[in-house]
């Protein structure tokens, strides 16, 4: 092989590399996401546009009319270690570690107890209308229809229907605290 044949092919692999790396610089720079102001589409809810208020003038802060059933005996029959199981649904919109950041929804350490629409992130005015606090009831209608406990809100989730999931989860949610809030 003579130097210039592989002075050629030195080059040709130098230059695939450099190409290479220009195009993960520029997609990492084009990486950004910014979250939408209201949901693409709704998985679950009604149909009305971006689930906003329905025509029939029902508030956008009603709370839902068929409320889940008790929370108190489904927590004392749930594992924590379940709900971390469950908790999984929640991890690609919100961060559960202590200290964590804001993503598509807000931080969850120290939710339950915390007041509702409280924090840093851009909660939508569904919530902000709320009073009171993410209690273990709050929680437990929250988590069964996040469009129906508050409709207009950004969650686009569905909810969890089990009722022994949720249980789990919000003890799982408890559990993520400096000082748990005590068992209803």
């Amino acid at each position: 092989m003579s130097s210039m044949e592989f002075n050629r092919i030195a080059g040709a692999i130098l230059l695939t590399l450099i190409v290479i790396k220009v195009a993960d610089i520029a997609g990492d720079a084009m990486g950004h996401v910014t979250p939408l102001a209201k949901p693409a589409y709704v998985l679950g809810g009604d149909a009305q546009a971006g689930g906003e208020a329905k025509p029939d003038g029902a508030k956008a802060d009603a709370k839902p009319a068929a409320q889940p059933a008790a929370i108190g005996p489904l927590l004392a029959a749930a594992s924590a270690d379940q709900g971390k199981s469950v908790s999984r649904k929640c991890t690609t919109c919100h961060d559960l570690q202590k200290g964590g950041k804001d993503k598509l929804g807000p931080a969850l350490w120290g939710i339950v107890g915390s007041k509702i629409a409280d924090g840093s992130f851009r909660f939508s005015d569904s919530l902000k209308k709320l009073k009171g606090t993410w209690d273990f009831a709050a929680l437990n209608a929250f988590l069964a229809d996040p469009k129906g406990y508050a409709p207009g809100n950004k969650m686009a989730f569905a909810g969890i229907k089990n009722e022994k999931d949720r249980a789990a989860l919000i003890l799982y949610l408890r559990s993520l605290s400096d000082t748990p809030i005590p068992l209803p």
